[in-house]
């Protein structure tokens, strides 16, 4: 498929389950995934796994310390949130559809199953491009597998990740960076609302580096190769050998990841997990030195993380702001939030540095966190 530059170094309906002192009680989820299956008459080889799905077990640690954290800093919002995040089986997954695919019949099928689109105006030149169907049920296509020759269909995501995306608003022809790129939906969803003259992704963790390539090659027509490069090292490093040289920078930053880290196993790998924890806040300053030093003047850094901790969110703003010259805070778009808060959830926060996107009932996206950022000099 994809040539890459690779560089070294359903319908579902739910019952949602009741909670008691934030633990997770029964679940039941009955649907009838093959009306999904019967409808995507694409040829391509799929597989449905929204059935028989196995039960996650919920590490007692990290929730105890989730709890203590975020009932001080958000309060009500953590209690309906923790009621989303120990049910699974009531999360929404937003469709990505690929424009690279030649099965161009799938989003009239989602559509007749009841998918609406994200964007509220379906005809504006970013819309078409960037077209992501959600459902108002916790419904989850089958995941296509890979499969040589072709280019899948739909990326399946968290539809508030693409919030950061939109706000870096990549326009035809600029060199981006997607600093820490795995396993790839954003860069994804950029080549799909744009067409960038560069569009390096780099990806630290091997295994995921290598995820990282795969997604590319089921996704992205082998044309577009020489266009994008994948490099697998250290974020930190590339402004030394790239100073300048990208008009856009994404860092979606190493973070506590709150819906996989609830689920993370047991007591000795929770106790591990928290203690990494401490030390991304001082990792995520880092890496976005490194996006501001390997972004051009006038240019845009978005940073995001998928947690709601204060520490890794605006604490890290506060911590650049404050120590960086020739920064500045950019807000987004008060018509792009607008059309997202009918979907979205977005929390009110303190201090008020960037966005972020909370889950509810019905409202299942997030956490997802954004701040925009502009090298001034």
């Amino acid at each position: 498929m994809l040539s890459l530059k690779c560089l070294s170094k359903t319908t579902v309906s739910t019952a949602c389950s009741s909670m008691r002192s934030g633990r997770l009680s029964s679940v039941h989820v009955s649907g009838e995934p093959n009306r999904i299956r019967r409808g995507l008459h694409t040829g391509l080889s799929i597989k449905d796994d929204t059935h028989c799905r196995p039960e996650r077990r919920v590490c007692e640690s990290v929730l105890e310390h989730f709890n203590s954290q975020y009932t001080e800093e958000l309060g009500q919002v953590w209690l309906s949130a923790r009621e989303v995040l120990l049910n699974p089986h009531c999360w929404q997954y937003g469709v990505l559809l690929n424009r690279f695919s030649e099965h161009l019949d799938i989003k009239a099928v989602l559509k007749s199953l009841g998918y609406h689109s994200l964007l509220s105006q379906p005809d504006s030149p970013k819309a078409r491009a960037f077209q992501c169907l959600i459902h108002k049920d916790a419904v989850r296509l089958p995941t296509q597998r890979h499969r040589e020759g072709w280019l899948k269909q739909y990326y399946l995501l968290n539809a508030a990740s693409l919030l950061p995306v939109l706000a870096l608003s990549v326009r035809d022809g600029e060199s981006v960076l997607d600093l820490c790129s795995a396993p790839g939906g954003k860069t994804l969803a950029i080549l799909q609302m744009a067409n960038p003259g560069l569009l390096h992704c780099n990806e630290v963790d091997k295994s995921r580096y290598e995820w990282l390539v795969k997604t590319l090659e089921s996704y992205v027509p082998r044309a577009l190769g020489d266009t994008l490069a994948a490099t697998n090292e250290d974020g930190r490093d590339i402004a030394s050998k790239k100073p300048e040289m990208f008009d856009k920078v994404l860092v979606d930053a190493p973070c506590s990841n709150d819906r996989s880290w609830l689920f993370t196993g047991g007591a000795q790998q929770g106790a591990l997990r928290l203690r990494e924890r401490d030390k991304l806040p001082q990792l995520q300053k880092e890496l976005l030195c490194s996006a501001l030093a390997a972004v051009r003047p006038g240019g845009f850094v978005v940073y995001s993380t998928c947690t709601f901790s204060r520490a890794e969110n605006q604490s890290v703003m506060e911590a650049l702001l404050s120590t960086s010259q020739g920064v500045e805070l950019v807000e987004l778009e008060e018509d792009l939030i607008g059309s997202l808060s009918g979907h979205f959830k977005f929390a009110h926060l303190q201090p008020p540095l960037g966005h972020l996107v909370v889950p509810e009932q019905g409202r299942t996206w997030g956490p997802m966190y954004v701040c925009r950022l502009r090298r001034s000099s």
